[in-house]
Order: C-alpha cells, then sequence, then structure tokens
C-alpha cells in the first residue's frame, strides 16, 4: 500500500509514519501544499496514493483545502469512485462540527487525535486497505 501523511508536527509525523509502516510505504508531506504536490506526481508516475490520513490544522493550506484540491483533482484526471484515492481526516478539534465539513469533502472517515491504534487498525480493516 501507497501512503501519504499530511502531518505539520513532527511528534505525529513519526507516530504515523512508525504505525502504518507495516501495512505500506509512507511518505510525508507537512503542508496542504506539498501534499498536493506529491499527490498529483504520483497520479502522474502512476503510482498512486491508495491511502491519505490528513491533520486539520496545517499551515500554508488546511486539511479541507487539501482534500478539495485533490478532489479536483481526481475529476480533472478521470479518476472516481473506487480508484479515488482514500482519505482518513485526524484532528484533535471536536468532531461534532469538524466531521461533516470532511465528510462533504469526500473523506472515508474521521478520527479524533490522540490516535487510537486498536481503533484505527479497525478502520482500516472496515475500508479494506489490510
Amino acid at each position: 500500500m501507497n501512503i501519504l501523511i499530511v502531518e505539520d508536527d513532527f511528534v505525529s509525523q513519526k507516530f504515523m509514519a512508525k504505525f502504518l509502516s507495516k501495512y505500506g510505504n509512507c511518505h510525508i508531506a507537512a503542508d496542504g501544499e506539498k501534499a498536493v504536490a506529491m499527490y498529483k506526481k504520483s497520479i502522474e508516475e502512476k503510482r498512486p496514493y491508495d491511502l491519505i490520513c490528513m491533520d486539520i490544522l496545517m499551515p500554508k493550506l488546511d486539511g479541507y483545502q487539501t482534500l478539495e484540491l485533490i478532489r479536483k483533482y481526481e475529476e480533472e484526471q478521470g479518476v472516481s469512485g473506487q480508484d479515488a484515492v482514500k482519505v482518513i481526516m485526524t484532528s484533535g478539534m471536536d468532531a461534532s462540527t469538524n466531521a461533516t465539513k470532511a465528510f462533504e469533502l469526500g473523506c472515508v472517515a474521521y478520527t479524533s487525535k490522540p490516535i487510537d491504534i486498536v481503533h484505527f487498525d479497525n478502520l482500516l480493516q472496515t475500508l479494506q486497505l489490510i
């Protein structure tokens, strides 16, 4: 599995990379602009990401803006349905207000920080990623 971790916090980057590396190759983007560029490059090189784990609060582009640009790019490239990258949004913010917007923009799951490893494993199984 090809995984992109979009997270501006260094400790969170390392935690997610260590946790997810057992499932595939992990790449890290520290902000939304870098994430969009890396996603586009993965499509161009025909090695698209299977999963993006993305924080909401980030510099340059937040998670919502980043997700919106990724979905727009997929639409332009004719990528849809099962071929679209699965995006899990992560945040330490209140889920009741933030999850709705994330789902409207096309994420497949939303989980709160700190990440519960057992819950996240179950989530990956539910999404048929592992």
